[in-house]
């Protein structure tokens, strides 16, 4: 209980909120990283998760390689990239690792939601005469943009927690306090460093949840409205059974 209070004593500190070693300054860095992997992330994965989706192609490589990658461990492949990229372009090595990172989650979304739709409805839009660039624009991006932003809300709780990893290469970020406090032994630092991270990643998901609520066509939720507040349907006859008419 001492360490807790210690760590919250840490975390509202005035000392915390001046100088260059700021908590809102740390905060950004923390945002900004996440912010461009996550958009890069999905400049790659939505148009080749729609494709995938829309077409039925490459469903089984995609499944295969998104699988593989969320498989990585996070810490030996964003070493493995700035030993690649070079110890001097090391935020462009961080990007280029929580890229990766990203991608699979993101994949998954874009093309599961296409999938997801009913083909029925697809079939009764291209029987009304519209093309394959307005069935997946108008039809199919709508309807599987909850289970993308599913994808997207997971690739970004993973880039959240891993870009604490990027004080470790001399990047900034929330997790410089963990990495400064370790050889020091400032567990209160360690710990509301932790806190800090954990309330962060808790926003993010918030963020995102609501996004993915809100996002649900109005059709879909006033259908499942309507069978909610309406009767309890009768017993059903078995299959096979006679009907009486009256």
């Amino acid at each position: 209980m001492t360490l807790v209070l210690d760590a919250l004593a840490w975390l509202f500190s005035p000392e915390r909120l001046t100088g260059s070693n700021a908590i809102p300054t740390r905060l950004l860095e923390h945002l900004f990283y996440t912010g461009i992997s996550v958009l890069v992330a999905a400049l790659i994965a939505i148009p080749v998760g729609y494709l995938i989706g829309h077409t039925g192609r490459g469903r089984e490589l995609a499944v295969s390689i998104s699988g593989a990658a969320r498989a990585l461990p996070s810490f030996g492949l964003l070493l493995v990239v700035v030993l690649l990229v070079g110890t001097t372009r090391a935020p462009l090595a961080a990007v280029v690792a929580f890229v990766l990172l990203a991608i699979p989650s993101v994949l998954a979304g874009a093309y599961s939601g296409i999938e997801a739709i009913d083909r029925r409805i697809i079939d009764a839009a291209r029987a009304q005469g519209m093309t394959e660039w307005q069935i997946l624009l108008r039809v199919e991006v709508p309807l599987g943009l909850p289970l993308l932003l599913g994808g997207l809300r997971n690739a970004a709780l993973q880039v959240v927690s891993t870009v604490t990893l990027a004080a470790y290469i001399g990047l900034g970020g929330l997790g410089i306090y963990i990495f400064r406090a370790i050889p020091l032994r400032r567990y209160d630092e360690m710990l509301g460093s932790a806190i800090l991270i954990v309330v962060l990643a808790l926003v993010v998901d918030a963020v995102f949840a609501l996004l993915q609520r809100l996002s649900v066509p109005r059709g879909i939720t006033a259908g499942r409205a309507t069978r909610t507040r309406g009767s309890t349907p009768g017993p059903r006859a078995p299959m096979g059974s006679p009907i009486a008419y009256k």
